[in-house]
């Protein structure tokens, strides 16, 4: 079992995902997860500032990105590093379903989708001087790192949706659907007959 499923902190994470699903999240209170978490209120505090943190807590991915692209082959381009960094995300991230239920419960609640984007910000804010220390300008990374989120977002409700399919694997078919959809198209052949006449020859047999 893994560690966060044993722990306080685990505990109130499905706690709190389980009553934002049956009672929604503007009618839930701090007392009431704590309470189905087997807590007393004042433990929540120790692990979450309020109730919109729960299903946002911790900085692991942040830190796994950030050791992942360090940890790439300095040949690689930064977008193919950033690539390769996402594409093992998954090492750490909580069970499918858990990150099923998670999704509905933010697309349902605009206060938890708004910090779901804050916490993609604080991703990009923590990958930006990955890149910078390879040697990858300022501007241009913060541009590679939002280009390569977007394509973590395309893959990710695949990845849910087909648990027989890697994470690297569809954030490779995600950026190859990217160079698709901004290359130049290719011409198409010309119809036009290009067959010219020779002076005088109209009407000879």
């Amino acid at each position: 079992m893994p560690r966060w499923e044993s722990d306080a902190q685990g505990r109130l994470e499905r706690a709190a995902l389980e009553l934002f699903e049956t009672q929604g999240y503007e009618r839930t209170s701090v007392a009431q997860i704590a309470g189905a978490a087997g807590l007393k209120e004042r433990s929540f505090y120790r692990y979450f500032p309020d109730k919109r943190e729960v299903l946002f807590a911790g900085d692991e991915l942040e830190a796994h990105l950030v050791a992942q692209v360090e940890a790439t082959d300095p040949g690689l381009t930064p977008i193919e590093a950033l690539l390769t960094a996402l594409g093992t995300a998954e090492e750490i991230f909580r069970p499918r379903e858990f990150l099923l239920r998670r999704g509905r419960v933010i697309a349902a609640n605009p206060a938890l989708a708004e910090r779901d984007l804050i916490k993609l910000a604080d991703i990009a804010d923590a990958l930006a001087p990955a890149l910078e220390r390879r040697g990858v300008e300022p501007g241009k990374a913060r541009f590679i790192i939002d280009v390569v989120l977007a394509i973590h977002r395309r893959a990710m409700p695949r990845w849910l949706a087909e648990p027989d399919t890697t994470l690297a694997q569809l954030m490779a078919q995600a950026a190859a659907e990217l160079r698709e959809a901004v290359a130049p198209p290719v011409p198409k052949p010309s119809t036009t007959d290009t067959t010219v006449s020779r002076p005088g020859s109209a009407g000879m047999d």
